[in-house]
């Protein structure tokens, strides 16, 4: 896979945020600096991010999907009223994923489990009020 200027912007913007950005975020967030910018070029160059394994697409119901530079197999939250979307690596989950594949006598390659709740941020934040 060649990489343009635009898709190493695209993949760097990925890589250094501290969230699950959206493609209009990343389009947002380069199209001051790059003018020639087009939100189709920022989705075509996801969709070639992700065919290629360099990040991982979160697709949520009713949502944007989000893109995500862990490409390890984990879980995501979904803050119910701040709406960001959390990594949760754990133990646990990959114990149920090892369970689950011994019960039923699969492999299981991939996953992805999609929590609701609300995070550690909002839940302090309610108990102020």
């Amino acid at each position: 896979m060649k990489f343009s200027k635009q898709r190493e912007l695209i993949l760097d913007t990925i890589m250094k945020s501290d969230i699950h950005p959206t493609a209009d975020y990343i389009y947002n967030s380069l199209k001051k600096d790059n003018p020639n910018l087009s939100l189709g070029t920022v989705y075509r160059n996801l969709a070639q991010l992700v065919e290629n394994g360099f990040i991982h697409k979160v697709s949520m119901p009713n949502q944007s999907d989000r893109f995500d530079k862990n490409i390890k197999p984990h879980a995501h939250i979904i803050c119910d009223v701040c709406n960001e979307v959390y990594d949760i690596d754990s133990s646990s989950i990959k114990c149920f994923i090892n369970n689950l594949s011994s019960e039923h006598d699969v492999d299981i390659s991939s996953y992805n489990i999609v929590f609701k709740g609300i995070c550690k941020s909002c839940k302090k934040a309610d108990l102020k009020i």
